[in-house]
């Protein structure tokens, strides 16, 4: 096992979507961990306040080669990471060990159409949000005593697909542009992979969001963090699952939350008949008396996010084991 960093720099960044085209940030095998650094705000920088910039960020927004612009997304996005022996039906796991925000500010936007109200609040409006990285908190609005706690995560989690100018902001069965809160430090996703070498990409942070991520944005925040890429040849999924400490999570993305709701009860019946004895119909039992299903978001157009909770207290032994 390998032990990289990868820095965000005009080379190693990708903006507004995913490419199987892209020049690879960095090769790995599978085992290896990175140290990672992402940024955001590429297209608000010039609106930043002097904390939000770093000489580096500077250098990607001013410098950033066309070949690097992949598609009409705002985000910014490491990578990607190429997996030595990835073949399309394989297994990504990233295991995330560590994310932290680089930097003790972000910042959340309303943009003009966009959001779960765009007729009621369609005036555009850019705050910045400072962190309290010490204590953990942002006050928001500022002197108002009401304290949020920082749970950072990466929003964009996902592989390259044979399309090559995939927009950044809807999410799909390749991961993407997933917003799950839950996704954060000691948590691993799984993702299947579509291209040879799997073409890992990462970015998006944001420090703190509810679930639906309603006006658009949550705390959007440049990121740190440590990760691990493990290749499984031997799972096979069609859509991400996820594993947090205390859940295992499965997902849904339609253009309607009845859709996404629908594709993420048929993907956790699947998973539990085939991690466990059940049958489906047991399973879709099961479901209804023991599974908590979420909105994760409604706001990246076309597609809506639903989540389920299924809690691993309640599950004969290590049942997951992919070890």
């Amino acid at each position: 096992m390998n032990h990289h960093s990868l820095k965000a720099t005009k080379e190693t960044v990708h903006l507004g979507g995913f490419s199987h085209l892209l020049k690879p940030a960095l090769t790995v095998e599978s085992g290896d961990k990175i140290d990672v650094e992402t940024y955001t705000g590429y297209y608000i920088h010039d609106k930043a306040p002097a904390d939000f910039i770093t000489p580096e960020f500077t250098e990607i927004c001013k410098n950033l080669t066309p070949e690097r612009k992949v598609a009409g997304g705002p985000h910014l996005l490491t990578g990607p990471i190429y997996i030595q022996d990835a073949q399309p039906g394989d297994v990504l796991e990233v295991k995330l060990e560590a994310i932290e925000p680089s930097l003790p500010i972000g910042f959340n936007a309303i943009r003009k159409g966009c959001g779960a109200l765009p007729q009621q609040f369609g005036q555009p409006n850019l705050r910045f949000i400072p962190l309290d990285l010490d204590n953990k908190i942002a006050e928001f609005p500022q002197n108002s005593g009401i304290k949020i706690p920082l749970k950072p995560f990466f929003g964009i989690l996902g592989v390259a697909t044979p399309q090559s100018d995939r927009n950044s902001i809807p999410p799909g069965n390749y991961g993407g542009n997933i917003d799950n809160r839950h996704l954060q430090a000691g948590s691993r996703i799984f993702l299947p992979v579509f291209v040879e070498g799997g073409l890992f990409s990462i970015g998006d942070g944001h420090s703190a969001q509810g679930d639906g991520e309603v006006n658009v944005t949550a705390i959007e925040t440049s990121m740190k963090g440590t990760i691990e890429l493990k290749l499984h040849k031997d799972f096979h999924l069609t859509t991400p699952l996820a594993e947090t400490a205390e859940h295992i999570i499965t997902m849904g993305f339609g253009e309607t939350l009845d859709e996404a709701f629908k594709l993420a009860l048929q993907n956790t019946i699947e998973f539990l008949t085939c991690f466990t004895n059940l049958s489906p119909e047991d399973a879709y039992v099961l479901c209804s008396i023991a599974v908590n299903f979420h909105i994760t978001q409604v706001v990246n157009s076309p597609n809506k996010g639903v989540h389920g909770m299924l809690a691993k207290s309640m599950m004969p032994g290590n049942f997951l084991d992919l070890t």
